[in-house]
Parts: structure tokens; C-alpha cells; sequence
């Protein structure tokens, strides 16, 4: 089990969160005009770097908020966390 400091509760542990995937993934503009392999792009496919990495976490257990999280994905070390703004798919650090 690790830690991740939820910007208004501070650190907590792992299990208090839910996952929400890469952070930084833009909704399309207009989905309708989207083809079956435009949209399956945008709904699967996601970088899985190795290294530093941009997350979204739900403090499912707590405050109930979304916010980003920059993890390493080798060592699990996070190096940070930040509050979402609005209008902005992927901010903060």
C-alpha cells in the first residue's frame, strides 16, 4: 500500500481512492461526427508510459473529489498532486 496526498485531505492510503485514468484526455468536440475508429481512439487507446505520468484519482472514500496525481509508473513514486480547474483537461504541478 502507498500513500497519495489528496490536495484537500492530505495523505491518505491507496485503498480510500478510485483510479480515473490518464489524465489530459480531451472530449472530442463533436463525438457525432466521429467514425467507430476515431471514437474507439479516443475511448481506449492511452499512452502507458513508463516514467513519470499524469493520473486522474477519485478520493472515493473521503472528500468524493477529482484531482490529478503525477505518478512514476516504475517505482510508484508520486511526486505530486493538484487540483483539477475547470475548463482545463490537465493543469497543476
Amino acid at each position: 500500500m502507498f500513500l497519495i496526498q489528496c490536495p484537500w485531505c492530505g495523505d491518505r492510503a491507496e485503498t480510500e481512492f478510485s483510479y480515473g485514468g490518464e489524465a489530459g484526455i480531451t472530449r472530442p468536440h463533436n463525438p457525432d461526427a466521429l467514425s467507430d475508429a476515431q471514437w474507439a481512439d479516443y475511448l481506449f487507446m492511452r499512452t502507458n508510459t513508463r516514467g513519470a505520468y499524469r493520473e486522474l484519482w477519485n478520493h472515493s472514500q473521503g472528500c468524493r473529489r477529482w484531482f490529478g496525481v503525477e505518478r512514476d509508473t516504475v517505482t510508484y513514486k508520486i511526486s505530486g498532486s493538484y487540483q483539477l480547474t475547470p475548463g482545463k483537461p490537465d493543469n497543476g504541478l
